[in-house]
């Protein structure tokens, strides 16, 4: 076997593309990701992880030449006692040797940049993208930007060494039936009669102010999670850019207080793999009328939960409550898609008032993801990622 690095070269990152088109060729319910949605995250020019990290690729070829393996490692600068880095992007046939190596090699290149251990498989990015090992699911179509791995793959991570660090699910809900608690139809009527709270779905004409809300709400909610750093108004700006030309404005909740504070969002897209998965990875000019057909012709009928938060000081009110059923009215009633079912994704375990939340909004868990964590030092404790909440 031979392992090569993707580096600049343009045959290599194509091979490192189109490896698993071959890999899931017999997987029914893969879809393949847009390649620029791939790409992107090793472009430094489209990364801003690369600001002060680095990331390397690698392929992993049989003695004929063939493309049996691939993968990514990557890191950024930490003050943690015990620096981690990342791992991704693996596809590997069935073979523990070809997959032992792809590991070793990430290892090898984390410690020479004085990481202490490594997660895996993880995105040199944010969470809601390629993030996590599938253990649960197969039967379902992934997500926009949700990984898809093989059964066998599970194996390859526990024989290796790495341990669960902690899991994700995704709840699935329905949008068209009226399937929550009471419990939370009573805590969202309260706080629909109380004049403090005001609800607003975004408007594109305005997006620049409600990225600085976004930004205002996951500091406060979200930065105090494990690896979950504070955003900046850049960042902020940069993501609500990106989103830009898939956003529905029906779909995206924000709550203010009644001198206009920004306290909660809501923030779900249209599930997209159901045009992209007919893309076969290209965005090119005809895939764009390919889009933009299957759109007119009601292709979306499922949503995708991105982010959920409120800020601490308003959380326990039932304010949760109310913007989920906001959403989930707007959703209901959109006069464009007919959007039957909501993909909530990413709920880690480590967070138990989301997981009671979103069974009581009558969703259920229907796929599972481990993200692991391997420490180079075998003598080095290993503990779950701490609960919050």
């Amino acid at each position: 076997m031979l392992l090569k690095e993707v580096g600049e070269d343009k045959s290599l990152q194509r091979i490192f593309l189109q490896f698993p088109v071959r890999l899931y060729a017999s997987d029914s319910n893969w879809i393949r990701p847009l390649d620029t949605d791939v790409a992107h995250v090793f472009d430094p020019k489209k990364n801003g992880h690369f600001k002060q990290g680095e990331a390397i690729r690698w392929i992993l070829f049989d003695d004929a030449g063939v493309a049996i393996g691939r993968v990514a490692a990557f890191y950024e600068p930490s003050k943690d006692e015990v620096p981690v880095g990342g791992m991704g992007f693996f596809e590997c046939i069935e073979d523990e040797k070809a997959a032992f190596l792809l590991f070793d090699a990430c290892k090898a290149w984390l410690i020479s940049k004085g990481m202490q251990g490594m997660d895996g498989p993880i995105n040199f990015g944010e969470r809601d993208s390629f993030w996590g090992l599938m253990v649960k699911g197969w039967e379902y179509e992934p997500t926009y930007k949700m990984p898809w791995t093989k059964a066998y793959y599970i194996d390859f991570f526990e024989k290796y060494g790495f341990q669960d660090y902690f899991q994700q699910y995704v709840y699935v809900s329905s949008i068209t039936g009226a399937n929550v608690t009471p419990a939370i139809e009573e805590k969202a009527n309260r706080i629909y009669q109380n004049p403090e709270y005001v609800f607003r779905h975004i408007e594109k004409s305005n997006l620049s102010k409600y990225a600085e809300d976004f930004k205002v709400i996951f500091n406060a909610a979200w930065a105090k999670f494990p690896g979950v750093k504070e955003m900046s108004s850049e960042q902020a700006q940069r993501l609500v850019k990106t989103m830009k030309p898939i956003i529905d404005e029906q779909l995206l909740w924000f709550a203010y207080t009644q001198t206009g504070e920004p306290v909660a969002f809501f923030i779900v897209i249209p599930d997209l793999n159901q045009i992209i998965k007919h893309l076969n990875g290209r965005l090119n000019w005809w895939g764009m009328i390919k889009f933009l057909l299957l759109k007119m012709r009601g292709a979306l009928t499922r949503a995708c939960g991105v982010i959920f938060g409120v800020v601490p000081d308003h959380q326990g009110k039932g304010v949760e409550s109310a913007i989920a059923l906001r959403f989930r009215t707007a959703a209901r009633e959109n006069p464009f898609y007919p959007y039957e079912t909501m993909d909530m994704n990413w709920v880690g375990d480590f967070n138990p008032k989301m997981l009671r939340f979103v069974s009581q909004l009558g969703a259920t868990n229907e796929k599972t993801y481990i993200t692991y964590r391997l420490f180079f030092n075998p003598d080095q404790p290993f503990s779950r990622c701490p609960k919050v909440g």
